[in-house]
């Protein structure tokens, strides 16, 4: 018989095989998990080096401080402008952006040196069927010189795109208030848990709150409340302490890009001594009839240069033929410029006149916020019709409302929604505007 001590020795020795091969199996399974792991951060890598275009495109989108008018004339007519002056840029220095028809005796060196005369110096457009003027004055009369400076006025172009989003920003910064982050975290709730939406919108609520009360005007006076009414009704008199500063410099900003767009038209008809007013119309014209639109006199392909080479006491004149492979570029640019043109001034009016229609009338303000107070219930007895006219004319005023408009066109109602309730039992639990200042029947009708 096997004795029970040789049997425990065999089940020892089975019992630990079974174990170094729950060992192995786990050590291998932990560098498969290891494998795995470090397989999902290479992947993850991959992965966010295909999105980094997406988040530089949102660095470049820059603020929310704004409307997407805005954005069209600051941000995106900028990045096109300069676009057009990497592509002449790189024609004008990189190729040839004229080229010279010389005398035959002429060498490799006189090419040269007539090509880059004829550059840098006006050259003029006469049509094959004209005669080519004797005197200078007639020559003068047909020069072209624009040609070598289309980058510099493409990159001034874009400039004054800039220009009046920088001096939005920096009036801005003084009004008290930061829109950007306002506006930002309220989109941002779209894509959080309800929990920590319902906080942000809270802590945006008391961040506002804490502003409209420090913009207040405490002092009183009988000047005082009329120049408050005024800013009320008309806007004549506007500040910070009457709650219209960042309205009233929104809508001079919007004047500015308005008035960019239009008069940029007229420096390009000065900057290429031409009718350019009217280049859209003209090529309008031609497609409609049929003509070829493409040969216009304003950029000709083929110019007329006149020189002077010296030669000891000798000095001997030249005119030659060049053509401007430029100008095909320019061309191209230009009536794209223009249309481009129209139609950032039409919707830049446009959307000034739809922003002085809703927030300059006080009747279109209350009814903007009734509209929410009605979504939220909140608009029902007479107390709270009495309220809501308060609630729009003394505590969010005409900022305040702004800043909501802003919220709505830059992430949606639903946000504006929540931002009016929370703000609405925010006032009505203020002692001191539920009791001061009573209002007439009248103005609940509003």
């Amino acid at each position: 018989m096997v004795s029970q001590a040789g049997i425990d020795q065999e089940k020892g020795s089975v019992d630990g095989a079974e174990t170094s091969a729950e060992e192995q199996s786990d050590n291998g399974g932990r560098k498969y998990i290891r494998v795995i792991e470090n397989t999902s951060i290479q992947r993850k890598s991959r992965l966010d080096s295909v999105l980094g275009s997406f988040a530089t495109y949102a660095r470049l989108k820059g603020r929310y401080d704004d409307d997407w008018i805005d954005r069209l004339n600051h941000l995106y007519t900028t990045i096109i402008f300069i676009i057009f002056t990497i592509v002449v840029s790189t024609k004008q220095y990189v190729g040839e952006p004229i080229h010279c028809w010389c005398p035959a005796q002429f060498t490799s060196g006189h090419r040269d040196y007539a090509n880059n005369v004829c550059w840098i110096s006006n050259t003029y457009y006469v049509p094959f069927e004209e005669r080519i003027p004797l005197h200078r004055e007639g020559k003068q009369q047909k020069e072209i010189g624009y040609y070598q400076w289309v980058p510099m006025i493409l990159l001034f172009q874009a400039l004054l795109f800039k220009v009046p989003c920088i001096l939005w920003r920096i009036l801005g910064a003084s009004g008290g208030v930061n829109l950007d982050k306002i506006v930002t975290l309220a989109a941002d709730t779209q894509f959080v848990a309800p929990e920590d939406r319902e906080r942000t919108i809270k802590h945006i609520v008391r961040y506002m709150d804490r502003w409209l009360e420090n913009a207040r005007e405490y002092r009183s006076g009988c000047l005082i409340r009329m120049r408050q009414t005024l800013s009320k009704y008309c806007c004549i008199v506007w500040g910070k302490r009457y709650g219209n500063y960042l309205f009233i410099i929104y809508m001079v900003i919007k004047i500015f890009y308005m008035g960019n767009a239009v008069g940029q038209l007229f420096i390009l008809n000065e900057f290429l001594g031409t009718n350019y007013n009217l280049y859209g119309f003209e090529v309008l014209s031609h497609l409609a009839n049929g003509d070829d639109w493409t040969e216009s006199p304003r950029f000709p392909r083929v110019t007329m240069c006149d020189f002077e080479i010296r030669q000891m006491q000798n000095v001997h004149k030249y005119t030659v033929q060049c053509v401007l492979p430029i100008n095909l570029f320019n061309e191209k640019i230009f009536i794209f410029i223009w249309f481009w043109l129209v139609f950032v001034s039409t919707f830049s009016a446009g959307n000034f006149l739809i922003w002085f229609y809703a927030m300059v009338f006080r009747q279109h303000r209350i009814r903007y916020l009734k509209k929410f107070l009605r979504v939220n219930e909140c608009y029902k007895t007479e107390l709270d019709k009495k309220m809501a006219v308060k609630f729009a004319d003394q505590y969010l005023r005409h900022d305040g409302i702004f800043v909501l408009r802003l919220v709505g066109k830059n992430a949606n109602d639903v946000l504006v929604s929540e931002l009016v309730l929370q703000l609405w039992n925010h006032y009505r639990n203020k002692p001191l505007f539920r009791h001061a200042n009573p209002i007439s029947d009248d103005n609940s009708n509003v």
